[in-house]
């Protein structure tokens, strides 16, 4: 009997040689768009993030969700 893949499963596989939580230039690799939309999805708050100091910080969870992936 084949096992049915989860979306729960593709988290530890997806992406896994990116860190956990990503710059906007990871994540912009990570899901084949620009730095300039990457940018522009952040401030539009369409992926959730976190910022230290001007740098943006994407937890990798964030990606897979905003690709609805998990």
């Amino acid at each position: 009997m084949e096992r049915k893949i989860t979306k729960k499963d593709t988290y530890p596989v997806m992406f896994k040689e990116y860190p956990d939580v990503v710059d906007v230039e990871q994540m912009s690799e990570m899901i084949g768009i620009s730095t300039k939309t990457a940018y522009k999805l952040l401030r539009e708050n369409k992926i959730q993030h976190f910022k230290i100091g001007r740098t943006y910080k994407i937890p990798k969870l964030n990606i897979l969700l905003y690709i609805n992936v998990v």
